[in-house]
């Protein structure tokens, strides 16, 4: 009987031991608000795609506005290498407020965005949008955006003021 306790003691031991510590939100908030800097750093200098991309989960869908929806890093890859290639192109974003998942595998933020592209007679128009970003925490313990959507904010009334996101310094 003692060796039956002990097995018992050791086998409770091992289960509890080999659990994952657990989830501190605030932690993976702060990382995952990192996280989307850091690529938007990289984004907004607009020479990287694939560095740009690797932020991105391989199964990732994006769907930018007024343009079909992208599934796939391939299909992603050719987009951003698209953008950067354009002329005056810039994107800058701000995502904050996220919200992580119970179990701590998937988090959202939303965000706003300030795009420049070349206006109908090639001068450069920066274009204002807002938008949602879906993440997932992968094995490696990084954090991989698998859904970015973003569109228009709704259009500004006369005497309202419209908030660009902010750079940071």
């Amino acid at each position: 009987m003692p060796l039956l306790r002990n097995f018992s003691a050791i086998a409770i031991l091992v289960v509890v031991g080999c659990a994952p510590p657990p989830l501190s939100p605030a932690v993976e908030q702060q990382k995952l608000v990192q996280r989307d800097a850091e690529w938007e750093a990289i984004a907004s200098a607009g020479k990287d795609v694939e560095k740009t991309i690797a932020y991105l989960s391989d199964d990732a869908v994006m769907i930018p506005p007024g343009q079909p929806l992208l599934e796939g890093k391939a299909a992603i890859r050719r987009f951003v290498a698209s953008s950067f290639q354009t002329p005056g192109f810039r994107i800058h974003w701000k995502s904050d407020r996220p919200v992580i998942s119970s179990d701590g595998k998937l988090a959202w933020m939303r965000g706003t965005n300030a795009t420049t592209v070349p206006g109908p007679n090639g001068t450069p128009v920066t274009l204002p949008g807002r938008g949602i970003t879906v993440w997932r925490l992968d094995p490696d313990g990084q954090w991989r955006c698998v859904v970015d959507i973003w569109n228009d904010p709704p259009p500004v009334s006369a005497g309202a003021a419209s908030d660009p996101p902010k750079e940071r310094p």
